[in-house]
């Protein structure tokens, strides 16, 4: 896990610490699959300022992760930006929502802070591509690489009562 210390940051308000640091990403599950970080190790750009009652921290950097497609299981390629701020308030009797849960015994975590940041930045759906066409609901057979129809579609049985319901209707 990557950290940054924060009492090597001397600022005064209205300073500010910009910084490229090297954050170790984790891989993540998501739905049940992994998604790995290639690399697992980016370069991101760390901006610490100092405010009036605590200090701003700011990065950014490109991600990119591979895994399953959400919709016919091949490979999918995401590649992310990611720009996120915290805020870490200076009063130690300030409310929970003016501290950063990144923020732990004088130290910045940095993975643990990117690795939410791209959970965040993910879209709804990852997919190999935008036109993916899945997987035959019938078959199983990934419909990019064959695409087809069944003839005849195979009922469920258990849906044979209320079939006959509307049949006698």
């Amino acid at each position: 896990m990557t950290t940054f210390p924060l009492r090597r940051l001397r600022l005064r308000p209205g300073e500010d610490h910009q910084d490229a640091v090297a954050i170790a990403l984790e891989p993540f599950d998501l739905g049940g699959q992994r998604y790995l970080p290639v690399p697992a190790e980016v370069t991101a750009d760390l901006l610490a300022q100092r405010a009036t009652s605590g200090h701003v921290f700011r990065i950014r950097f490109a991600a990119r992760l591979h895994g399953p497609c959400m919709r016919c299981l091949g490979d999918a390629v995401l590649e992310l930006s990611v720009d996120t701020t915290e805020y870490q308030a200076s009063d130690e009797s300030a409310p929970e929502e003016l501290r950063s849960e990144y923020v732990v015994d004088d130290q910045l975590r940095l993975s643990q802070w990117a690795r939410d940041a791209i959970a965040l930045a993910l879209p709804d759906r990852i997919l190999c591509r935008d036109d993916c066409a899945g997987l035959c609901p019938a078959c199983g057979a990934n419909l990019n690489d064959e695409p087809h129809v069944h003839e005849e579609a195979v009922a469920d049985p258990r849906w044979a009562a209320l079939e006959a319901l509307r049949e006698d209707g």
